[in-house]
């Protein structure tokens, strides 16, 4: 048998059922907003790419530091046989728990795009032989249902990725990972920790404009995928911290009064000058806060580790 397996839990037109509804259901409301999984097409995860390489943008150092000085510790921790990866996309930085995991039986990276997540998984079966990759193409923020494999299991959502779901979404996410644990099983989950104002801004508003052509990307990706007529020059880009709420806000400001078609849903969007849709939502985060939002859907934080300069953590915790 191939150790190699990927199985489609999608639709075929899935991801465009939810571009259609996402943009519908946000350019009509009040504030306008969309959900921040609309900025990876093929661009804009080259633009990411580049993003965590630019000075201005810590956490893929913090996060990855963490990993190469601890994952010996944190596989010891979760003893696991099964490595499970929310949002996995190229896999890159699970090859640091891969080869502190001699142990590891199986691999389940889960992800949306189907290129992703084959060329991950052909390149991990090539290098690592013995390694089963049991692939779902999934969308996890609307549970899944994971294949047989042994355990214990390891669930990790790494990159500070949480931090892109509002309380709400954090909670139902939680506890629907939660339903995936039996007992011996672990989460480990990658947290930015809250820190100055000033650093926090200037990593989603760096000096070279490469965030703010990531962040404009998503009005290309509606003209394309919905026909929308989006002049990405009209509007600037805008990154804020929301001192109250503990999270940085990504948006794109209307530079004039100006009305958008979008005639995939038959909708044209007015924006007053000035007017600003909201593109993404990062959360910081505090120990104890993580802790609490952990407690509350039945996990138990149980080791918590972070970069030397304290801007990042990475925590495991087990079933409760």
């Amino acid at each position: 048998m191939s150790p190699f397996h990927l199985t489609r839990t999608l639709p075929e037109d899935a991801t465009g059922a939810a571009l259609r509804a996402d943009v519908l259901n946000g350019l009509t409301r009040t504030p306008k907003t969309l959900p921040p999984k609309w900025f990876y097409d093929a661009l804009g995860s080259a633009l990411f790419d580049r993003i965590t390489e630019l000075p201005e943008y810590y956490p893929t150092r913090a996060e990855r530091e963490i990993l190469l000085g601890r994952a010996a510790e944190i596989a010891a921790a979760s003893g696991a046989r099964t490595l499970v990866e929310l949002g996995s996309g190229s896999s890159d930085k699970t090859r640091h728990l891969l080869d502190a995991m001699p142990g590891l039986h199986a691999y389940v990276p889960v992800d949306v795009s189907e290129s992703a997540l084959r060329q991950a998984g052909e390149a991990l079966v090539a290098e690592r032989p013995g390694l089963e990759v049991h692939a779902l193409i999934a969308d996890f923020t609307a549970g899944i249902r994971l294949p047989e494999t042994p355990g214990p299991r390891l669930v990790a959502f790494l990159g500070g990725t949480i931090g892109n779901l509002v309380p709400e979404e954090r909670a139902a996410f939680l506890t629907s990972v939660r339903a995936l644990l039996a007992p011996g099983d672990a989460l480990l989950l990658g947290t930015d920790l809250v820190k100055d104002e000033g650093v926090l801004v200037a990593a989603y508003d760096d000096a070279a404009g490469v965030t703010a052509a990531f962040n404009k990307n998503v009005l290309s990706v509606m003209n394309r995928e919905l026909g929308a007529d989006f002049d990405p020059g009209a509007f600037d880009h805008v990154a804020v911290w929301d001192a109250e709420r503990e999270w940085i806000e990504m948006r794109l400001r209307s530079r004039t009064a100006q009305t958008v078609k979008v005639p995939a849903l038959d909708l044209a969007v007015d924006f007053a000058a000035g007017e600003e849709l909201r593109t993404e939502v990062s959360a910081k985060f505090r120990r104890e806060g993580v802790k609490a939002e952990l407690a509350t859907a039945g996990l138990n934080l149980t080791h918590w580790w972070t970069d030397a300069e304290g801007r990042f953590a990475l925590s495991l915790s087990v079933a409760g």
